[in-house]
């Protein structure tokens, strides 16, 4: 009987391990298509839609002291006349981390492009880039920046 029961329990610890781990597989799966598909859509010119920038595409944040962390936000709206996907959101350092809009953003509406800057180890004058890549005719890939001063603690 002990024997029996140590079988059924190993089949359903196995099953149940397997079954979150195909979930994960098949998430993972999804999350991948997803990227190709807007990746995809960002080369394919006859979705180019054209992208304003509502504030500078460089900001000066003034002073922080050292340990601090930073955000910056650029604002950006749609003025083309096909949905505008933000594809990929990169920055130019990992003590930099950008966040973009999942969702496209339709023609005549607004979105932001965030990111936050760790100061820790990082004295004197910085300057980040962060770089956009979307659907746009032109320019596919745009660039902004943020500059700040990083004072002694």
């Amino acid at each position: 009987m002990k024997y029996i029961l140590s079988i059924v329990l190993s089949s359903s610890l196995l099953f149940a391990c397997t079954s979150n781990d195909v979930n994960s597989v098949d998430k993972q799966s999804v999350d991948s298509a997803k990227r190709a598909q807007q990746l995809n859509a960002a080369s394919d010119s006859a979705n180019f839609t054209q992208i304003q920038w509502i504030d500078s595409i460089h900001q000066d944040l003034g002073k922080v002291n050292e340990g601090g962390v930073v955000e910056v936000t650029w604002r950006f709206k749609n003025t083309g006349d096909k949905p505008l996907i933000i594809s990929n959101v990169s920055a130019s350092c990992g003590c930099t981390v950008a966040d973009k809009p999942e969702a496209p953003v339709v023609p005549g509406e607004e979105g932001t492009i965030k990111a936050k800057f760790d100061s820790k180890d990082r004295q004197g004058m910085q300057r980040k880039d962060v770089y956009v890549l979307a659907n746009t005719s032109g320019i596919t890939n745009h660039q902004l920046s943020f500059a700040v001063d990083v004072q002694k603690k």
